[in-house]
């Protein structure tokens, strides 16, 4: 993880990162960040926090990712409408059965292409799943006959409001409340950088969000603001 150019910056890393994680952690805007931080005795402008969010979101993103443990042997596949600077995108998920987000991708179109294109995407950085689950869009199953590998996968498609498709329908919730707080995306390739790092910040504090005593969850918060700190030290 190297930049292109050598950066420099009036703050140090550790004022970056902070400012990168609460944007991505809670659904914040640039501003309340702005406002957050200048309650601290740190002026910045809220046009470099979006400049910093787009500098360093693939860098945390990526090296998060590399640190993530393997995953479940069971995907759940989903797509929702957002729009993009007016223009209606599909945004494309993918999670395990433990609720952890494997990928998202926005993309224009919802055909077979598309569906294709994720699916190719996800087997490019995981083993063949056991079991792939979807809604009943005709493109996945399209998709999934016309690659080699998913010919013996276990392809069960349900209605998106099944109790069994769930695990899925319940992350786009942390994604939409996010989407509310930025009114609505406005670029193809920020947005994409946003969605990517979100992913994997949720992730990485997927069980500070789990029914268990505060010990435990305390012992998980600690382990996730670790892991940010080290992966913050190694872009830094």
């Amino acid at each position: 993880m190297t930049d292109a150019k050598p950066y420099r910056h009036r703050f140090p890393m550790t004022i970056i990162q902070h400012a990168i994680w609460l944007y991505h952690r809670f659904p914040l805007s640039y501003r309340d960040v702005q406002e957050l931080l200048h309650q601290r005795g740190i002026q910045v402008s809220h046009e470099t926090l979006r400049e910093w969010c787009m500098k360093f979101g693939s860098l945390f993103a990526e090296a998060l990712r590399h640190r993530e443990p393997r995953r479940g042997s069971r995907w759940y596949l989903d797509e929702v409408c957002t729009t993009v600077d007016g223009v209606r995108h599909w945004l494309w998920r993918a999670v395990d059965e433990h609720g952890f987000v494997l990928d998202v991708l926005l993309q224009r179109h919802r055909n077979t292409e598309a569906a294709k294109t994720f699916l190719t995407r996800l087997l490019g950085e995981y083993d063949v799943p056991e079991v792939i689950h979807t809604d009943q869009l005709w493109s996945y199953g399209a998709a999934i006959r016309e690659i080699p590998s998913l010919a013996d996968v276990n392809h069960q498609e349900v209605i998106s409001t099944a109790r069994c498709n769930n695990v899925i329908e319940q992350e786009h919730r942390f994604t939409r409340r996010q989407e509310r707080s930025q009114q609505g995306f406005r670029r193809r390739k920020r947005a994409q950088v946003f969605l990517s790092l979100h992913a994997r910040i949720t992730n990485l504090h997927h069980h500070s969000r789990t029914s268990v005593c505060a010990a435990v969850r305390r012992s998980n918060q600690k382990q996730a603001f670790q892991t940010w700190f080290t992966v913050a030290a190694g872009v830094a």
